[in-house]
């Protein structure tokens, strides 16, 4: 064992004083990460995983065993939060007995129950198991459970996990890469994730907080970061694209969080070192302006390529769920977007991006600009479009819901002239910008 890196591990163990008295005695081993994270064992034999510390010594989870079982497990949230393992806890979950996620504000506080998921053996993990209802689950709280996920692999030497539940969608899919990589070869891994036949090898990430608030992940480089509670991503993971508004990047020697659109960055909010010591705080300057209202065209041209892009079933009721919101420019400060129950707010920078590009093109490349600005658009509104239709959805009588994934109706008859159509009403809108 290091000496200096047991003295600091038992310093910070000390300074977790009573929420993690129990376990303190237990600690008989520890192992240091590439990037400083400190995990202490009960015995590296056996990899009996108790405390998990940061570089800076932040507490990030906590293991209590029993009997050989894993009794409960604790792990921070990016919001400083905690999220809680409870191994069978679950008496109702769809699969007879199984675990429960929960939530606590302070570590071995009270927890809120949040939905049960699969049992699973957490000496030896098996799978990566069905959560019952992962849309109640806070913010970062799926990649936390993986990452626990993948390190208790990595720990009990489980070189190749499964996911064969009901949700393989595109959102868990990328969930699944901030903590595992697929097995190669693939022509299409996504396809393969749909159809239950890809195979995941753990590669969980480190975490590091920093003093000022930010949350990041770590895995060779900088691959997340949450600040103020919004989540900073690469727009490419283990090759595969992902749409990343919020993108980490990678400028010189430093690494920058932006808010990115159209092909660059609009605003950057963080610099970082690229092993991920904060830099620079970029604070977003506050805007004037009035709020002017996207026309009805785009809203609804909007709807069209979110419900082209989704799945089949869903598609009507995205074209539906579009047309109650209201949806502005607005001088939003750091967001791109700002989303309540009947509105949507769009950057106003986002639009001046807009049109700087189109004034910059000639008359006949417009249109192409045009498509690229309302498919960007469609990007970022797609996630939350497609949570409205799944609420809807879901309030529909089962047989309802089964009829229209058995049998999904025909894409929309009027989907291109609805795109052609908010197309020529975005340009025309911001034509009194543009020269010819």
């Amino acid at each position: 064992m290091d000496a200096g890196a047991a003295a600091r591990l038992r310093a910070w163990i000390e300074g977790e004083a009573a929420a993690v008295a129990d376990l303190a005695p237990l600690v008989s081993a520890h192992v240091v990460l590439p990037h400083g994270t400190t995990v202490g064992y009960a015995d590296l034999t056996h990899r009996r995983r108790l405390l998990e510390f940061d570089r800076r010594g932040t507490l990030l989870s906590a293991f209590r065993w029993r009997d050989d079982a894993l009794q409960e497990a604790w792990a921070r949230l990016p919001d400083r939060r905690w999220l809680v393992v409870e191994p069978r806890a679950a008496r109702d979950a769809p699969w007879g007995v199984g675990d429960r996620l929960g939530q606590a504000d302070q570590l071995s506080g009270p927890r809120r129950p949040l939905t049960p998921f699969e049992a699973v053996d957490w000496t030896r993990i098996d799978r990566i198991p069905t959560l019952a209802d992962p849309t109640v689950l806070p913010a970062g709280a799926g990649s936390t459970m993986l990452n626990v996920i993948a390190s208790l692999a990595c720990d009990h030497g489980v070189d190749r996990l499964r996911y064969a539940g009901p949700f393989p969608t595109e959102q868990l899919f990328t969930t699944l890469l901030e903590a595992f990589r697929y097995e190669e070869p693939t022509p299409d891994p996504l396809d393969a994730f749909t159809r239950g036949d890809l195979a995941w090898r753990p590669a969980p990430h480190e975490r590091v907080i920093t003093p000022e608030g930010a949350c990041l992940a770590l895995r060779g480089r900088v691959d997340k970061v949450v600040w103020r509670g919004r989540a900073f991503y690469r727009p490419d993971a283990q090759g595969v694209g992902r749409y990343a508004p919020y993108r980490v990047r990678d400028v010189g020697d430093r690494v920058v969080c932006s808010l990115w659109a159209l092909g660059r960055a609009l605003e950057d909010r963080l610099e970082l070192t690229a092993s991920g010591d904060l830099v620079r705080i970029v604070d977003a300057a506050p805007r004037g302006g009035e709020r002017a209202p996207v026309a009805s065209e785009i809203t609804d041209g909007v709807g069209a390529i979110v419900a082209a892009t989704s799945a089949p079933a869903l598609a009507p009721v995205i074209r539906a769920a579009v047309k109650h919101l209201s949806l502005s420019w607005a001088p939003l400060d750091g967001e791109l977007m700002a989303v309540t129950e009947t509105t949507v707010e769009l950057s106003s920078r986002l639009y001046a991006a807009l049109t700087e590009r189109l004034r910059s093109l000639p008359r006949e490349r417009r249109p192409g600009a045009g498509l690229e600005a309302l498919t960007e658009l469609a990007l970022l509104l797609g996630d939350e479009l497609r949570a409205r239709a799944q609420d809807a959805m879901a309030a529909l009588p089962e047989a309802k819901q089964r009829a229209l994934m058995e049998d999904p109706p025909e894409p929309a008859a009027d989907t291109a002239g609805v795109i052609a159509g908010a197309v020529a009403t975005l340009i025309a809108g911001a034509a009194d910008n543009i020269t010819s």
